[in-house]
């Protein structure tokens, strides 16, 4: 497996899929300036509706155990 900031090949896990402190470094502060995105997806109400009744029941039967 190859870090993916570096491109070198991974000898330690303990900073996986990194092969340092300093690449997860690098790949923490690249999400902290936004040079990496998430693009967001609009949701109707109907939808925003169904997933309040779906996390409600979750948490109803989380509850119950």
């Amino acid at each position: 497996m190859k870090c993916p900031i570096c491109k070198k090949e991974l000898t330690d896990t303990k900073y996986r899929p990194f092969c340092s402190k300093r690449c997860a470094d690098i790949d923490l502060g690249n999400w902290f300036t936004e040079k990496y995105t998430v693009e967001a997806v609009d949701l109707d109400e109907q939808e925003i509706e169904e997933l309040t009744e779906a996390c409600e029941q979750h948490s109803a039967a989380e509850k119950e155990e």
